[in-house]
This record gives C-alpha cells, sequence and structure tokens, in this order.
C-alpha cells in the first residue's frame, strides 16, 4: 500500500486560489446534498409516528423507522460501485450530476408523500422506495468527491482537501439540524404532525437544484485528464482489480469507515432523538445542542485533515481516537448526572468526532489513481452498508437493556480506531513519519 500513496496526484506546491475555489464549490454542493439523505433521521420521530400503525408500541415504530432510514445506507453499494466504474472510466465530475438528480427528486417527492391514515401500508413501502434512491445517489456523491479534492490539490494537503470537503458534508447535517430546530421552535408540534414536517424534504429539492448549478463551475481532475491523454485507464473492470489486487487497503477502508459510521450515526444522527427518548429533553433544546456539535465537528474535520498532513495517519488515529472515546463517554455519562453539561460536553464531543476527516486521506491514498474511485466507493460504501446501516438497528435493540448503549458501542469502535492506527505506525512508517 506504500508504494502506492504517491501516485498520481498534482506535483508538490502550495494550494493556490482555483484550488480553493474547487474545494468550497465541492463543499458547499456536498453539504446540500448530504442535507437530502440526511434530514429523514430528523424527523424520525414524527416519521415514526405518521407512517405506521397508530396502535403500535414507541419502540417498535422507531425501529421500523430506522430500519427504512438504514435501507439507505444497505443501498449504498450498489449506487456507489455503478457511479464509482464509470468515474474510472468516464470521469470523476459526470457522476456528480447524476448522484444530484438520483437525490433531490426523491427527497422532493418524500415532501409530497401521503401517510399511512390516508393509503395504509403503502405510505411505509413508498418510503422505503424513496430512501433507497437516495441512497444510490449518496453511495455515489461521498466518494466521488473525496476522490475529486484529492486529485486536485498536491500531495502534502490531501488530509486538508479531505478534511475540508468532508466538514462540507457535515456542514449539510448542520444545515439540516438548524431546519429541524427552526421547524420545532416556529410551528407547534400539532401543526408538525400535521403539515409542517414535510417543509424541510420540499426545501431539500430546491437544495438539489442548487447544487448542482454549482455543480456546473468544477473542472475535471488534472489526475483523470493525464490518464484519459495517456489512454492509461483501466482495461478491465475496475472492480475485478480492486478485490484481486487490494484486498489489505479494502480491508483498512472499511475498518475506517466502521469508525467513521459510528461517530456520525450515533453521536451527530442518532443522539437527539435519543436525549428526546431517553431523557425527555425537548426537541428544540436537544436540537440546538446538536446544532452545535455539528458545527464543532465541522472544525474538527478540518482540524484532523490538516494535522494528518503533518502527523501521518497512524498518530492521528491514536490520538484521535482516544480523544473520541472520552469525550463522548464523559457527554453520555453526564445526561443522567449533570443534564445542564449538555451545551459543553456534546461540541467537545462532536469536535472528537471530526477524527473522520482523516479517514478519506487514508483511503484515497490506498488504491491507485486508475481504480481508486472504484477502490474507495467499494470499500467505503459496503462497510457502510453493513456497519452504519444497521447500527441504529442494533443500538435502538441494546437500548432496551442498557441505557448508555450508545456510549458503550461508539467506545467500542473507538478501540477499534486505536487498533487500527497502532497498524498504520507499525506497517506504514512513512505515512506516519
Amino acid at each position: 500500500m506504500q508504494a502506492r500513496l504517491a501516485e498520481a496526484s498534482p506535483p508538490a506546491r502550495p494550494l493556490n486560489r482555483q484550488d480553493y475555489k474547487t474545494l468550497s464549490l465541492a463543499a458547499l454542493g456536498g453539504a446540500l446534498e448530504f442535507y437530502d439523505f440526511i434530514i429523514f433521521v430528523f424527523f424520525a420521530a414524527v416519521i415514526g409516528h405518521l407512517f405506521f400503525p397508530p396502535d403500535s408500541p414507541d419502540w417498535l415504530s422507531q425501529l421500523q423507522t430506522f430500519g427504512i432510514f438504514a435501507a439507505g445506507y444497505l443501498a449504498r453499494p450498489l449506487g456507489g460501485i455503478v457511479m464509482a466504474h464509470f468515474g474510472d472510466l468516464l470521469g470523476r465530475k459526470r457522476m456528480f450530476t447524476l448522484s444530484i438528480i438520483l437525490m433531490a427528486l426523491p427527497t422532493l417527492a418524500m415532501g409530497l408523500l401521503p401517510t399511512y391514515a390516508s393509503i395504509g401500508i403503502a405510505a411505509p413501502l413508498l418510503l422505503l422506495a424513496l430512501r433507497i434512491l437516495q441512497g444510490a445517489a449518496i453511495g455515489g456523491e461521498v466518494p466521488g468527491a473525496w476522490v475529486f479534492v484529492s486529485e486536485h490539490v498536491p500531495n502534502r494537503h490531501t488530509g486538508y482537501a479531505c478534511g475540508t470537503l468532508t466538514s462540507g458534508l457535515t456542514a449539510g447535517i448542520l444545515l439540516g439540524s438548524l431546519v429541524a430546530t427552526w421547524i420545532n421552535t416556529a410551528y407547534s408540534q400539532a401543526a408538525i404532525q400535521e403539515w409542517a414536517w414535510r417543509l424541510p424534504f420540499l426545501l431539500g429539492g430546491v437544495f438539489g437544484l442548487v447544487a448542482m448549478y454549482l455543480r456546473r463551475w468544477l473542472h475535471e481532475t488534472p489526475v483523470f485528464a493525464e490518464m484519459q491523454a495517456k489512454k492509461a485507464l483501466a482495461e478491465e473492470l475496475p472492480l475485478k482489480t480492486v478485490v484481486r489486487e487490494h484486498k489489505r487497503a479494502v480491508l483498512v477502508s472499511m475498518g475506517l469507515t466502521w469508525l467513521l459510521s459510528a461517530g456520525i450515526v450515533v453521536v451527530i444522527l442518532m443522539t437527539p432523538t435519543y436525549l428526546q427518548k431517553q431523557f425527555h429533553i425537548a426537541p428544540a433544546t436537544s436540537l440546538q445542542a446538536n446544532s452545535l456539535a455539528i458545527i464543532a465537528l465541522t472544525i474538527g474535520c478540518i482540524f484532523f485533515g490538516a494535522l494528518i498532513d503533518r502527523l501521518g495517519a497512524g498518530k492521528t488515529f491514536v490520538l484521535g481516537c482516544l480523544l473520541l472515546a472520552s469525550t463522548s463517554y464523559a457527554f453520555y455519562h453526564s445526561l443522567g448526572n449533570a443534564p445542564e453539561q449538555l451545551f459543553l460536553l456534546y461540541p467537545l464531543a462532536g469536535f472528537a468526532v471530526g477524527i473522520v476527516g482523516a479517514v478519506p486521506y487514508v483511503m484515497v491514498r490506498s488504491f491507485p489513481a486508475v481504480v481508486r474511485f472504484s477502490g474507495l466507493s467499494f470499500s467505503y460504501n459496503l462497510a457502510y452498508a453493513i456497519f452504519g446501516g444497521l447500527t441504529p438497528i442494533a443500538v435502538t435493540l441494546m437500548l432496551k437493556n442498557d441505557p448508555l448503549a450508545l456510549a458503550h458501542y461508539v467506545l467500542a469502535l473507538c478501540a477499534l480506531g486505536l487498533i487500527l492506527g497502532l497498524y498504520m505506525l507499525v506497517n506504514d512508517p512513512n505515512r506516519s513519519r
């Protein structure tokens, strides 16, 4: 894996104006598209009430709702593999337009769906179908965006570029949290149940159109353009090459993606509902705290992205996982003993989750440029489908017997991240200097 780290990247130089423009547009467009994908989870409690039989137990409605949320993750590998295949053969930029269309239209349709009271079992089935389309779209968007920005900047700024792009994606979560906070503040719970829950999804359709417009100003990556000019593109199915020749890179990338999923899905996406259900914290209050945590996460992604350029992958993940373990456990443990610390400890945990901004650095440098999109997309989306998709269901079931299930799940994944960090220190000395 070491021999591939310096391959097919722009020569050493400082970041220029065009680099910053590319990073800004890619991050902003990614934020708007990621908003569409995650807004669902901020209204999980309302969706569970409206799209399933009203006489269902509360825990069952939430389990079914998170099951539909998970379906978006389970659909990611298919969309990611297909778009990555064409991204390696036809170009990185072209897939951006396709992913936006696949995301914007289902999000808009969600805002127009009739509920269980109107059409019965067809309501959750239609919601499931739309969620699968969203999953296919994000499966190509996220890995494609990481590859896109990493191939635009010099080697020594790969971590910063990937961290900045990841911060843009997390800004999409922030936008979702702010919109959810606005809805819960501006409207009564009765109004939200009746019609206001639709507004965030309709707004998401508009965001999709804005993201599509922004992508017009981006150019194909220099790395892909050079491969295309030299006729050095993959001669066989890119995924076949990945599975045959890059097994270790796939395993490491999947392990890091599991860590990423624990940070994002549990600490950021599931926690607002957890605060409301487990500790009876008002929706507006929990979402306000969540917004602060996401702001800290956005900063953390850039911080850890820049840090990995300086320290290397091994040291960065050892330090980052220790920080995430300590801050997340302190946060969840305080909820029952010192809830007044919510607005202090939640942002600290959010900043530590920023270690996810260093994950794409390892992945984009683990695969040669000719199959980079396919290798990253296959590893990331398969792991997210398995771990990210099943995490909400598993943690929800764990909560029946363990009030601190979220904390314990994150701790377990921090242990995995620590092991991977030590592995990279031992096996990849050049990267960890």
